[in-house]
């Protein structure tokens, strides 16, 4: 996990203002380093001398991949080119990379965009170095965005991953400097944006319109160029041959329907085994050689933490890990709970005690339920629960530091979200050892650097009520539909806020739903696969009755799995169980803007 900065500016270097700065070294606390580039470049508009601009790149590194740290922005001391790079590649062109990813896909994209000698014009071989620049990003499997300077062919290159599972936003500031940054760069959100995942960003120097005076750009805000000589290169979904745009990894979704009633899935179908195959390889990716953490906290050498609200996603994802991660390892389970006044003061009304606020979180009953089942069904781990309680007063004295995270979002439902995942991530709280029963919780903080998040479950397997919803009114093809939408929304709804927001405490969450291979096969299998709606219902004695169709098929690994109680849970927004939602006022809609 990383931070980065960019800048590009005719009046010197332009660097993050003081509060982004530190926010980009929470992100990434074990190194920060600068590098700047000054280069001409010719301004089309006019005869006039070229301009001379800065190019500005600032990183912030978590150190997470290799065997030692790896300081960025990385610099070719041939080229002068320059990548700031912010993922986990687990994989590249389908082979598993050993040691610093970072590293080597700078190595490919140098090997890229130099020019092949046996290319006959100099167009040409410009054209050879995008395609080249573009299947290394195709060829990338995991979370990614990135900042790219072609030194060589005078490009910049900027994406996030066709998912969009970390953060990257741009923007033109009140000067007229062009920026993208892992966070909005000062307290204003109305200059930037998400880069969106369609695709790949570039900035061809020798083509793009430069603003004649610098100095009137400077004072009244011009652009230094505009916006047009962005030029988007779009994900290529069909996998075709042509040029100049990057390979999605993600297929288009099966949208085949039944021709009579589908066959019931149960625990022996076929694609429920796989299912449960596929999800563990995903997840090995993302658990296994994580590096010891830091030497810093004498009560905590924990490398893996689960973001633990004690539902189907999360759990699955817990006892999964207890079968690839050695079983001395202890994992911890983040269970965070608020004191939300509205309902403190419905239970005190009733006679409730008020100290139970937090037990009476829904998370926290489901998470404890989930904890118990854990430690039955896998004994010789060593699980620890740690509750996070959070008062009213905390959740206010940190609000503004959550609303600056999560810009530009800006609704009510952005917050209750951004909320609970802020002080989830933090990892403070009251720890309950599975090996210590009985004994007094101690007051707690993890170590772990990596957080498992169940997220993109709901949105592949049909786990949200509007699906069923969506079945009721169309059918599967409405179903079809609304899964669609969901997956392709992703990265614009949920993932850039999310990675914002659980990064600024030094920690990396990680999805193992969301992996490319995994998605792939998922969104090509038949939807009746996937959940059970339109499918018969199981006998009464079965040990599938009574489960829900939504994500009916993960549900059926978790009976696999031995979790019968956790295969029967029902959904809840994080939200709700959390209790971060309405929290002064029960008349707020979740769309509503934030004052």
């Amino acid at each position: 996990m990383c931070g980065i900065f960019f800048s590009l500016s005719a009046s010197g270097t332009v660097l993050p203002n003081e509060e982004t700065c530190c926010l980009l070294r929470a992100r990434g606390p074990d190194n920060y380093h600068v590098h700047n580039v000054e280069r001409k470049v010719t301004n089309t508009r006019s005869s006039n001398e070229p301009i001379a601009v800065r190019l500005t790149f600032v990183s912030t590194v978590l150190s997470m991949r290799g065997d030692c740290l790896v300081p960025q922005p990385l610099v070719d001391a041939t080229t002068q080119s320059v990548l700031c790079f912010n993922g986990d590649a687990w994989k590249i062109a389908g082979e598993p990379i050993q040691g610093n990813d970072a590293e080597l896909i700078f190595k490919l994209l140098l090997q890229a965009v130099n020019s092949d000698s046996n290319i006959n014009s100099l167009a040409d071989s410009r054209t050879s170095a995008v395609q080249g620049v573009l299947d290394v990003i195709s060829s990338i499997s995991g979370p990614f965005a990135f900042v790219f300077y072609d030194a060589v062919n005078s490009r910049l290159f900027f994406t996030r991953d066709s998912l969009g599972r970390r953060s990257l936003l741009q923007g033109v500031d009140e000067a007229g400097t062009f920026k993208i940054c892992s966070l909005c760069d000062g307290t204003s959100s109305t200059h930037f944006s998400e880069v969106e995942t369609d695709g790949v960003y570039m900035v061809d120097f020798e083509h793009a319109i430069f603003q004649d005076d610098s100095t009137s750009m400077a004072n009244a805000g011009t652009p230094l160029f505009a916006a047009s000589c962005i030029q988007t290169l779009l994900w290529d979904q069909k996998q075709s041959d042509r040029l100049l745009r990057p390979k999605n990894p993600i297929p288009p979704m099966n949208r085949s329907t039944p021709e009579a009633a589908p066959p019931s899935l149960n625990v022996e179908t076929i694609a429920v085994k796989a299912l449960e195959q596929k999800l563990r390889q995903s997840l090995a990716l993302r658990i296994r050689n994580v590096r010891e953490p830091p030497a810093t906290s004498l009560e905590s050498n924990v490398k893996v933490a689960v973001l633990f609200s004690g539902g189907l996603d999360c759990t699955l994802l817990a006892r999964l890990s207890h079968e690839i991660l050695p079983e001395d390892e202890v994992i911890d389970l983040l269970n965070v709970a608020f004191e939300n006044p509205r309902v403190a003061a419905a239970a005190a009304g009733k006679g409730g005690a008020a100290g139970s606020v937090y037990e009476n979180c829904p998370d926290r009953i489901t998470g404890r339920a989930a904890f118990a089942e854990l430690q039955k069904v896998c004994p010789g781990r060593n699980w620890r629960f740690v509750a996070i309680d959070i008062p009213y007063a905390e959740t206010v004295a940190h609000r503004d530091t959550v609303k600056r995270l999560m810009r530009p979002h800006n609704t009510e439902m952005d917050l209750s979200i951004a909320c609970a995942l802020y002080f989830a991530s933090r990892g403070q709280g009251l720890a309950y050892d599975s090996r210590q029963e009985g004994a007094q919780p101690a007051q707690y903080t993890t170590s772990a650097r990596v957080l498992l998040s169940g997220l993109g479950a709901d949105e592949l397997f049909a786990g949200y009520s509007r699906h069923g919803v969506a079945f009721s009114r169309n059918g599967f093809e409405g179903l079809i539909d609304e899964i669609n939408l969901d997956v392709s929304r992703l990265g614009k709804r949920n993932l850039g806020r999310d990675n914002r927001v659980i990064a600024h405490w030094g920690r990396e969450a990680r999805f193992p739903f969301l992996d490319e291979e995994f998605v792939s096969w998922v969104v090509q299998l038949p939807v009746w696969e996937k959940c059970g709606f339109g499918t018969p219902s199981p006998a009464e004695d079965s040990p599938e009755a009574g489960l829900d169709s939504e994500k009916k098929a993960l549900r059926l690994v978790a009976l696999r799995l031995g979790m019968k109680n956790v295969a029967r849970e029902k959904k809840r927004a994080i939200q709700f169980g959390s209790r971060t939602a309405k929290m002064e006022k029960s008349k707020v809609k979740g769309t509503d803007a934030l004052t």
